[in-house]
Formats: C-alpha cells, sequence, structure tokens
C-alpha cells in the first residue's frame, strides 16, 4: 500500500507536470490540469477516513485581507522591476476583465488545486513523511514544481511560499476554506498587479 501510494504521488504531482512543462504545447495546459483535477478528486472521495464535510470551516476575513494587501504592494514593486509595462495594466486597461478573473478563479483555479495540493496530498500521502513540517515543505516544493510550465524563476518562487501559507491554513481545525481565500486574494492580487502575465500560458516571457 504504502509504494502504491509513493507511485501516485510521484506520477500524479511530478510526472504529470514535467510531462506538461517539457513535451505538451502551451494549449494543452487546462485540459491536462483539469483531468488531474478530477482523477486527483475522485481519489480523494475514495481515501479512508476523508470526509468532505470536513472542508466546511471559517475564513478569517481580516487575515485574508492582510495577505491581499501585502501581496499586491510587493507583487506592484516587483512588477514594476521586472515588467513595467504590465504594471496594473489589467485595472487600468481592462477592468471588466479584472472583475471575471476575481469571480472565476477562486472556482475554476483556486478550488481544484487545493483540494488537488492541500486536501488530496495531505490527507491521502501525509502518512509517507516522517512529520507535518516535512510534508509540508516536499508539497511547498511540489506546488512550485507544478508550476514548473511557466518557466520563470519568479513564480517558482511566489508558489513555493504561498504554498507554506495555504498548508499552515489548512492544517487549522476546517481549515480548506481559509486555504482557498488566501490562495485566491494571493492570486487576485497577483493579477491586479501585473505580474499575473508570468502565470499565464500566453505570457510566457522565457520561450
Amino acid at each position: 500500500m504504502k509504494t502504491m501510494r509513493w507511485a501516485e504521488l510521484i506520477l500524479m504531482f511530478v510526472g504529470v507536470p514535467f510531462v506538461l512543462a517539457v513535451f505538451l504545447p502551451p494549449r494543452a495546459l487546462y485540459p491536462v490540469l483539469g483531468t488531474g483535477a478530477v482523477v486527483g478528486i475522485i481519489l480523494l472521495h475514495f481515501t479512508a477516513g476523508f470526509r468532505w464535510r470536513d472542508l466546511i470551516g471559517p475564513v478569517r476575513f481580516l487575515e485574508t485581507l492582510a495577505l491581499g494587501v501585502v501581496t499586491f504592494v510587493s507583487a506592484t514593486a516587483l512588477c514594476w522591476v521586472i515588467l513595467p509595462e504590465r504594471l496594473w495594466y489589467i485595472l487600468i486597461h481592462a477592468p471588466q476583465i479584472m472583475i471575471g478573473i476575481a469571480i472565476l478563479y477562486p472556482l475554476i483555479q483556486v478550488i481544484p488545486q487545493e483540494l488537488v495540493y492541500r486536501a488530496l496530498f495531505f490527507e491521502r500521502y501525509g502518512h509517507l513523511f516522517a512529520s507535518q513540517r516535512q510534508a509540508i515543505f516536499v508539497n511547498a516544493v511540489l506546488f512550485s514544481f507544478g508550476h514548473l510550465m511557466y518557466w520563470h524563476p519568479v513564480v517558482w518562487i511566489a508558489t513555493f511560499i504561498g504554498s507554506f501559507l495555504f498548508s499552515h491554513a489548512y492544517f487549522r481545525p476546517r481549515g480548506f476554506l481559509q486555504a482557498c481565500a488566501l490562495h485566491s486574494i494571493a492570486g487576485v492580487a497577483i493579477f491586479a498587479s501585473g505580474l499575473g502575465w508570468l502565470f499565464y500560458s500566453g505570457g510566457n516571457v522565457a520561450q
């Protein structure tokens, strides 16, 4: 059983992102990630001891807002340095798109990612690690690696740091929704700053 779980983990969290980044075209991004999310949710459903109702919990609005402000300010400063032509671009030139991102990003991107990278990872594979701290660190590495296809160190570093925040939120009692809230507001803030261009497959500046 343990060997099978390791095989699942490596295939889901290493194999799929590697193939997507190295061998598949950018247009394959969402079909592959969507399929992976569906497979992950099915695995989660059949994980012993997991209950969907345990995902329902409180959202800490002040903590979430604070992360949004810090992320927006930090991302704005970084965007001004490395992508000045994109600074606040969507906010200024396409506010309707920004509204769409704020609504759809949590539903289409965040919830599936959190189900796979937090709920599935820790509930199904957490026992493979010696401690919670080790599991959180490996999770951060894999969450960063899951963004390999963007081929930019800023994306990898940001997702590595974000994973620590989201994972610690998840480990609070019934913390899944708080992890989703933090992930959502951080992502929306990054897109609002203009730095989100790096997180969009069409904006891969490394290619």
